[in-house]
């Protein structure tokens, strides 16, 4: 993720005037298929309905497929499917591998690994959003399921600023830490 450039230089470069991240602008940054993005301005969603949907339904499907990529390079074993060659269905739940064994829910090791190495960096989800974190917080004391994501750490929760700087990180139990500017975290460096 080196090479990512932070957003406010994309921004300052293209003279965009209201600070927002377009989506256009965006593609053109090498994101390394690491990003779910989304055109969103909080000053245009009265009430954060659209916020609470982004939330709710493209950030948990996100969440799913991070998490399931997560376990299964880090405990393929126990979380991958094992050799695709070797599936055989079940129940449609789920595959064991030749004519018995254990019921496997992952990703089989072809999908995760080259035969050198594993094509996934294990990372969890960072969500950052640029909205007031009051909305933020009213949306996940709404949401218990999608708020115990964050709690117990599964993914990260972050708030941008127009500039497009972390400026509060999720620590859990509906409370935010602030992050001090010259720690220097950017959101795409």
């Amino acid at each position: 993720m080196h090479e990512l450039k932070p957003f406010v230089d994309i921004l300052e470069r293209h003279g965009v005037g209201d600070h927002r991240v377009d989506l256009d602008l965006a593609l053109h940054v090498p994101l390394g298929g690491r990003a779910f993005l989304h055109d969103y301005d909080w000053r245009q969603d009265d009430g954060f309905g659209v916020l609470e949907l982004i939330l709710t339904a493209p950030v948990v499907v996100a969440s799913w497929i991070s998490l399931q990529y997560y376990g299964s390079v880090v405990a393929l074993e126990v979380f991958g499917a094992g050799n695709k060659l070797l599936h055989n269905v079940t129940g449609g739940v789920g595959v064991v591998e030749g004519n018995g064994g254990t019921l496997r829910v992952g990703l089989p090791w072809q999908s995760v690994h080259d035969g050198a190495d594993f094509m996934h960096e294990p990372l969890r989800l960072t969500v950052c959003v640029a909205a007031p974190a009051e909305a933020v917080t009213g949306i996940l004391a709404r949401h218990p399921d999608l708020r115990a994501l964050f709690d117990n750490r599964w993914l990260h929760l972050m708030l941008l600023d127009d500039a497009g700087r972390i400026v509060q990180r999720y620590r859990g139990g509906l409370e935010w830490q602030t992050c001090r500017e010259e720690r220097g975290i950017r959101a795409a460096a």
